[in-house]
């Protein structure tokens, strides 16, 4: 709860889902709904259900406007968030320079935050999860895409044009799955998008060599792989879908040497995949840290899956209304 004793209003838009969440004091939730972001239908029927569920939690728990102490917007970017504006993020093309901080604010009296979130993640697990009690950490969020949210000194770090933690962007190989438009990127490499590549190109190399895999069957069904269809099969004892995991995990542990050896941290917080997937993921990216990072670094920094599992989201947008 805040100093006033007024509450807080979290919205976490996501390319599969948009929920509206309402605190009165964190990380308790008090209020939550959530509906399908369908971005290809554009922002506007979207921002009308978030105006209305917002109204919704307030009515639910006899609440006004004036109750409320600020909104918190938790979305993936490009975005700006001094201005508060969505600037149409891969998983929401259509949502093109949306002043959703001024949508809200404007309809609710009160103000409005926007937080990349990966960086709205990284608070939350620094407040409330995995990141407990260190200084500094990293939060990995390890979904379709590949973005981090680094902690510093126990404050986020943005950086000079608040780009900081494009980890993902940065170039393992000069071949290799494609992620940010960069093919051999850390996104290409060890995300759920990439990981799905790395398992089209293993079917493919199966299917020459003869080698029988039920990613096959999947593949020619559905037209495309997904992570989820990757780590189904591997539960079940694909050795092809086991290899393509193995394989993610090591490239995600070439991209934690590189932030082990420039940031020092002492934990970096995996979320997503990780959380889903375990030790299966983990495991080799250890490996190929304690072999590429510095000594004196490696030796420090845990690597641990996020704490706070599906409630991350909700608890990042309400760590967005803080003002973090």
């Amino acid at each position: 709860m805040s100093m006033n004793g007024k509450s807080f209003i979290g919205v976490d838009i996501g390319g599969t889902k948009t929920a509206v969440v309402l605190s009165g004091a964190l990380p308790q939730v008090m209020w939550r709904q959530e509906f399908p972001t369908l971005p290809a239908d554009g922002p506007q029927a979207a921002i009308q259900q978030i105006l209305a569920l917002i109204e919704k939690a307030l009515t639910a728990n006899n609440l006004t406007s004036s109750d409320i102490e600020s909104i918190g917007v938790s979305c993936g970017g490009p975005l700006d968030p001094a201005a508060g504006v969505i600037q149409a993020p891969p998983n929401l093309s259509t949502w093109v320079d949306v002043p959703i901080a001024r949508i809200l604010s404007g309809r609710f009296g009160v103000v409005a935050h926007l937080e990349n979130d990966a960086n709205a993640g990284a608070v939350a697990e620094h407040r409330f999860g995995a990141g407990v009690g260190t200084s500094s950490m990293v939060f990995l969020k390890m979904g379709t895409g590949l973005g981090a949210g680094i902690v510093l000194h126990g404050r986020l770090y943005r950086g000079a044009s608040e780009c900081a933690g494009e980890i993902g962007h940065v170039r393992l190989t000069k071949r290799g799955p494609v992620g940010y438009g960069k093919a051999g990127s850390v996104e290409g490499w060890a995300s759920g998008a990439g990981m799905a590549q790395t398992a089209v190109a293993a079917v493919e190399s199966a299917r020459r060599r003869g080698i029988e895999t039920t990613l096959d069957a999947m593949l020619q069904d559905q037209g495309r792989l997904t992570a989820q269809d990757v780590a189904a099969a591997a539960s079940n004892g694909d050795a092809v879908a086991r290899r393509v995991i193995r394989q993610t995990g090591k490239r995600l542990g070439q991209g934690l040497a590189i932030l082990v050896d420039v940031l020092n941290p002492e934990r970096i917080v995996v979320g997503g995949l990780a959380m889903r997937l375990g030790e299966a993921i983990l495991a080799p990216a250890r490996a190929v840290l304690r072999d590429e990072a510095l000594e004196p670094s490696m030796r420090v920094c845990e690597v641990v899956p996020a704490a706070l599992g599906e409630t991350i989201g909700d608890l990042a947008a309400l760590c967005v209304a803080t003002g973090l």
